[in-house]
């Protein structure tokens, strides 16, 4: 059968062997309606659009850090009824008739963003940047691109954007190397981190918890964790760190300590706040580079460029351009596939996507990292 678009709908999982066109199963997802306050609810089923494009059957969608800033009113403009989130690990079921390298039934893993690979940007490895690109789980007055915690999720420019999971990798560890770990190796080398280095890691969530493991696959001689949840912190002390705890003690005097009183050689902030950014600056000795991962909505520096030039700082930032790590990221999480792992907390089916949420923001105990299951 072929659809609009020029795709080729095969049968979808859950749908009794029939066409989803002939059993209109409502899409379930979780639905963006106004400040920290989310639903699961039917919505629209995704269709072919484009030859490029292609329809997943979403087997696991992770709930992110970032997602928290629009639950929040942190980042503004997301339309009612916009269907959250951008992790995303599924089976392809429809294919449109341009798409070259992909072909239903495939097990896919997407970045947070689609990518052409061909543009100016992606052919220079800014794949976050494609001059055509979009960010899953964000439509604004009517224009951009639905999210995956659903059921179904359409992925534009599928060629560019999407990587096959290896038969060997478990879809859950899959997703991470989509995102966070992708992200966390973009950390540090933002960061510059070098064999012999001393780095802080400030923010011990998942991106930062896998920020440390990246930073000692760098070199780094010795990575000082600071947070200031107990658990996260023994959770950094199990990835190798030196824990620091900046309400109960100094961050600075231990990192003073192992440094010769210089600071760190590097710092990597996992949060996305101006006290985070601030904190990570003041470890950093002289000629120090900072890397912000976190996702930033404020309008102004937390240190000033007068700051950063009596320092010699190297100030470094934005949107991990995860399509051009994944690769790479994926062998890493094939190979470290246990210790990644254990960052997952909870997985729990989609339906209870909005309680996830709620127990994600108000961080409970024990809450790192949150995985949703449409199946």
């Amino acid at each position: 059968m072929v659809c609009p678009g020029g795709g080729h709908r095969a049968p979808r999982h859950g749908s009794l062997g029939t066409h989803h066109d002939q059993l209109r199963i409502p899409l379930k997802a979780i639905t963006f309606q106004d400040v920290e306050h989310l639903a699961y609810e039917d919505a629209a089923d995704p269709k072919i659009v484009l030859v490029t494009d292609v329809i997943v059957r979403v087997t696991h969608a992770g709930i992110c850090g970032s997602d928290l800033h629009p639950y929040f009113g942190r980042e503004v403009g997301l339309d009612v009824g916009t269907v959250m989130g951008h992790e995303l690990v599924g089976e392809i079921v429809e294919v449109g008739s341009e798409v070259r390298d992909f072909r239903v039934g495939a097990r896919v893993v997407a970045p947070f963003t689609t990518s052409c690979g061909s543009c100016f940007h992606c052919s220079s490895g800014l794949t976050a940047r494609c001059e055509h690109g979009q960010l899953f789980g964000w439509v604004e007055d009517g224009r951009g691109l639905q999210g995956v915690q659903a059921e179904y999720a359409r992925v534009p420019l599928a060629d560019g954007t999407l990587v096959t999971v290896p038969e060997s990798l478990d879809d859950a560890v899959a997703l991470l190397a989509g995102d966070i770990l992708s992200t966390s190796t973009y950390g540090a080398d933002l960061a510059g981190v070098g064999p012999g280095d001393l780095v802080v890691v400030v923010g011990c969530g998942p991106v930062g918890l896998l920020a440390i493991r990246a930073a000692f696959e760098r070199g780094a001689r010795e990575v000082v964790a600071v947070d200031r949840v107990p658990t996260r912190l023994a959770t950094a002390e199990l990835f190798g760190a030196t824990p620091a705890n900046f309400e109960t003690g100094d961050p600075l005097e231990t990192v003073h300590e192992r440094s010769q009183g210089r600071g760190a050689d590097a710092a990597i902030e996992a949060v996305g706040s101006p006290e985070a950014t601030r904190l990570a600056a003041d470890l950093l000795r002289l000629g120090g580079s900072l890397a912000a991962l976190g996702v930033h909505s404020e309008a102004h520096l937390a240190l000033s460029p007068g700051e950063i030039y009596d320092r010699n700082l190297t100030y470094s930032g934005g949107r991990c351009p995860v399509r051009h790590y994944l690769p790479a990221s994926l062998l890493l999480a094939q190979r470290d596939a246990e210790l990644i792992e254990t960052l997952i907390s909870h997985r729990l089916p989609l339906s209870q996507g909005v309680a996830a949420y709620r127990m994600f923001a108000e961080r409970h105990e024990g809450c790192t990292k949150v995985v949703l299951l449409p199946g």
